[in-house]
């Protein structure tokens, strides 16, 4: 028997280095990882041995804890999360699976829908769902062709096509070949891991020569899956199995030559424990065998599809009408004064650019003189698109004019014109410019309708879909109506008239700009106006200028309360200042407060050892009652202040809610602690009167009259 083993077989670089990662963070104190490290039973069982263990959601996670993120990442929100907690992550995403995380955000946000060509479940593939805002998965060209039959505007819509890095590469060239046929706005990046493809193709290779095949990789790894998938085409035998123990050596009875093969989640070490089983039958394969090189992955190069040129207007072509005189083919001289007049006079045709001056305006037409033999006439309707504009603030008699020349009529000698014709071939030069500048244009929100708004820009059309508004998705549309709204241009078919924008993507750069020059003017009791984004129970988060810092709830008010809600709400403007930061975490910490309105300034000014306060009683316990002096501060009345006699518990005495009064007796200014007594206040008792000794009768025992101050003792009492 024959053994040969691929050169690609074991860990590919990225799970390589997120072991290590964890290996290190262990060596360091308790930590976990957010999901399985990698999708091998066996190494995340090492892991846990050394320290490491496996939590499944943020909650899981216990104070101080070290967090890994895992090979296959995690999506912008979870990861937004990790750091408003203040965890310590290590960030162990494998380099090519982070690339596509930056890719998607960024085609995301120029208003692009995201496809992604992978395993629905696979948690590489919901951790790339996390940033973007709005994404498809389709798994293979069945779904590809279904998805665009099913959703016929996509053919027209931006989108960006990317791969899971561990899928089969065939299946993305075949699904990328049907997007590309039917889709005229697509971009596609080639994002399979190389070292997957190289394995792949190997794993092909040596199936297709030998009897048998082994591929060693943990059952839950679609990249392991997907290679014994590859193996099966060019083998009848293919063993899949997690590790040494479940080879069973007789299910390759009458092979000659055996192949063997491992997915990217299998360690070395396991490799070794298989081929050590199949040296009793292959003495040649052992000692042999070299450590695996660690392949390094080389960035897949993104593979963009070149934009269809918009065809030709379908619009006559725009050129200044040529004078008259220039029509002369005799000499001058010769010609009479009836032909030298009407050489002098232009001769206008449809689709020609004229220029003119306003004669005259009214409520239906500008009257414009072009110097020709046919008087020239705008309808307002074809003046200007823009709702309840007055054409008499625009333009005025005696300015001059361009227009379009719609219609000619020799025989009424009027011409019809149209300058809303012109702006818009105007307009949709600089609209393609915008689109190929990249640059921000703005215009007026006019309309809302199924699935986003049309925002009127310089006359053109341009559609904005719902997600990329800049608006959440809870919001209507209907808040954006009649408002200037900045936005860049994503799409342009000239042919068809349908320009796309987002305003979003315009909104998402502003705020990285103020986030940067946030971070450079930063410094620790600065303040700022912000706006609330998001209450969480333990404070609120406040965009103080593209950069989101926390006011903890206990910033949030100088009284005690249980909730940020109590103080804020989503959407409040407020004013804070920096408490601290963290420019390499890109931590924030806020302070809400008003240091002017400490109350325990207000109290100790007001209120000086000695005075006497109204105090309410706002809870009682076993050795005392606490109650308000003023909102903000509350002091202690201590059991035995609490009345003149000895009593059993504070609510003999006192209830919650109660206002009474009582003496200040202490001020612990460190510590910011009062002590309270009611018992001070209360007046000396009046002296008790004794009454007149009378004759003992004889049934009679003598009066025993005891000192209230200084009771007797117990040996003293009469005894029965």
């Amino acid at each position: 028997m024959e053994l040969v083993r691929a050169k690609t077989a074991g860990f590919c670089f990225g799970v390589k280095r997120a072991v290590r990662l964890a290996e290190e963070a262990a060596s360091y104190g308790p930590c976990a990882c957010l999901g399985p490290l990698i999708h091998n039973d066996d190494v995340v069982r090492r892991l846990e041995s050394i320290g490491v263990r496996t939590v499944s959601t943020v909650r899981e996670l216990r104070p101080g804890e070290t967090v890994i993120i895992r090979s296959h990442g995690i999506g912008r929100d979870e990861y937004e999360e990790l750091r408003r907690l203040g965890l310590n992550i290590i960030d162990a995403t494998c380099p090519d699976v982070a690339r596509i995380h930056r890719l998607v955000e960024e085609q995301s946000a120029e208003g692009r829908k995201i496809v992604i060509i992978g395993e629905r479940r696979h948690p590489e593939v919901a951790a790339v769902q996390g940033w973007c805002d709005d994404s498809t998965v389709l798994e293979n060209p069945e779904e590809v062709e279904t998805w665009l039959s099913e959703n016929p505007e996509m053919t027209d819509f931006p989108i960006c096509v990317v791969s899971q890095t561990t899928g089969e590469r065939k299946n993305f060239e075949i699904s990328v070949k049907i997007l590309k046929k039917q889709c005229t706005n697509a971009k596609i990046f080639d994002t399979i891991c190389n070292t997957t493809s190289n394995r792949q193709r190997e794993a092909r290779e040596i199936a297709s020569k030998a009897d048998a095949m082994i591929v060693i990789g943990g059952r839950h790894s679609a990249n392991t899956a997907k290679l014994a998938l590859v193996c099966r085409e060019c083998c009848g035998r293919v063993l899949l199995i997690e590790n040494a123990s479940q080879l069973d050596r007789r299910e390759l009875e009458g092979a000659k030559v055996v192949g063997v093969t491992a997915g990217a989640s299998t360690p070395e070490w396991i490799i070794k424990e298989v081929n050590r089983m199949m040296s009793d039958e292959v003495k040649a394969v052992e000692t042999a065998e070299e450590e695996t090189k660690a392949v390094e992955t080389v960035e897949p190069v993104a593979v963009e599809t070149v934009e269809p040129v918009a065809e030709e207007t379908a619009e006559p072509a725009v050129e200044e009408t040529p004078a008259a005189a220039a029509q002369q083919d005799a000499p001058e001289a010769e010609a009479s004064f009836e032909e030298l007049l009407e050489r002098s006079i232009k001769t206008l045709h449809t689709g020609e650019k004229v220029r003119g001056v306003v004669a005259s305006i009214t409520q239906t037409e500008i009257s414009v003189d072009l110097g020709a033999k046919q008087s020239g006439y705008i309808p307002i309707s074809e003046f200007t698109d823009e709702p309840g504009v007055n054409v008499a603030d625009i333009i005025k008699v005696g300015d001059e004019i361009e227009a379009y020349v719609m219609r000619v009529n020799d025989v009424d000698g009027v011409v019809m014109l149209s300058k809303k014709r012109l702006d818009s071939v105007k307009n949709w030069d600089s609209i393609v410019e915008a689109r190929t500048s990249r640059a921000v244009v703005e215009g007026n929100v006019i309309e809302e309708n199924k699935g986003g708004i049309v925002v009127n820009v310089k006359g053109i059309h341009v559609f904005v879909p719902a997600s990329q508004s800049g608006l959440p998705k809870e919001a209507p549309m209907s808040e954006l109506l009649h408002h200037k709204v900045k936005l860049r241009i994503t799409e342009v078919n000239q042919p068809r008239k349908r320009v796309v924008g987002s305003i979003r993507a315009v909104a998402y750069e502003e705020r990285k700009a103020r986030a940067e020059a946030t971070w450079n003017e930063i410094e620790v009791g600065k303040h700022y106006h912000g706006v609330v984004k998001s209450l969480t129970s333990y404070g609120a988060f406040v965009d103080i200028g593209g950069v989101d810092g926390m006011v903890h709830v206990s910033e949030l008010s100088w009284k005690r309360i249980h909730q940020p809600s109590e103080v804020l709400k989503v959407g409040d403007e407020i004013d804070v200042y920096v408490i601290s930061f963290d420019k390499d975490n890109r931590k924030i910490s806020l302070g809400y407060k008003d240091p002017n309105e400490n109350p325990w300034v207000k109290f100790t000014t007001a209120y000086p050892e000695g005075s006497v306060a109204d105090v309410r009683i706002v809870k009682l316990m076993t050795f005392g009652a606490f109650a308000e002096i003023i909102p903000g501060v509350d002091g202690l009345i201590h059991i035995s202040q609490i009345a003149d006699r000895r009593i059993g518990k504070p609510e003999d005495v006192l209830s919650e809610g109660e206002v009474v009064k009582a003496k200040i007796i202490k001020i612990d200014n460190e510590n910011k602690k009062v002590s309270l007594s009611i018992r001070a206040l209360a007046e000396p008792a009046a002296p008790v009167s004794q009454p007149e000794p009378k004759e003992a009768e004889p049934d009679d025992e003598p009066a025993v009259v005891y000192d209230t101050e200084n009771p007797p003792a117990p040996e003293d009492l009469p005894q029965e």
